[in-house]
């Protein structure tokens, strides 16, 4: 693939990722809905640094790292948000305490992450030029 392929690969990854987040928040599947959140994050990532680099993106799951790379200006807030999308992949896919994590991503937390993650979203898609 060359590297506007690339980039539309990662899209539309992406943008297939989008809906299934809303479909496991109707369904209660809380923790799965920011998983798949952290994902389209990390897939526009991606994009963003195949553009930025004209390479591929590294194997990695770590939002603050790939926005790195993608040499994004991040403020204090978007890192805080970052790391805290990134902690969505590890905890869900890792669980230590599947109760716990349940408890803790309730509805309402929930539903406040993912307008987060559609800001940062909003805010990647804008910086994406594909040719």
């Amino acid at each position: 693939m060359n590297i506007p392929e690339i980039i539309q690969y990662w899209l539309k990854s992406a943008e297939d990722d989008w809906p299934i987040v809303g479909r496991l928040f109707a369904s209660s599947d809380f923790h799965y809905a920011l998983f798949f959140g952290h994902l389209y994050v990390e897939k526009l990532l991606k994009a963003l640094i195949a553009q930025a680099t004209s390479e591929h993106a590294p194997r990695t799951h770590n939002l603050l790292i790939l926005a790195d790379r993608a040499g994004m200006q991040l403020n204090d807030e978007k890192r805080q948000q970052l790391i805290r999308i990134t902690a969505y992949n590890l905890e869900t896919r890792y669980p230590e305490d599947r109760s716990a994590l349940r408890l803790r991503y309730t509805q309402s937390f929930t539903a406040q992450e993912i307008d987060v993650i559609e800001e940062i979203a909003s805010w990647l898609k804008s910086q994406i030029h594909p040719e």
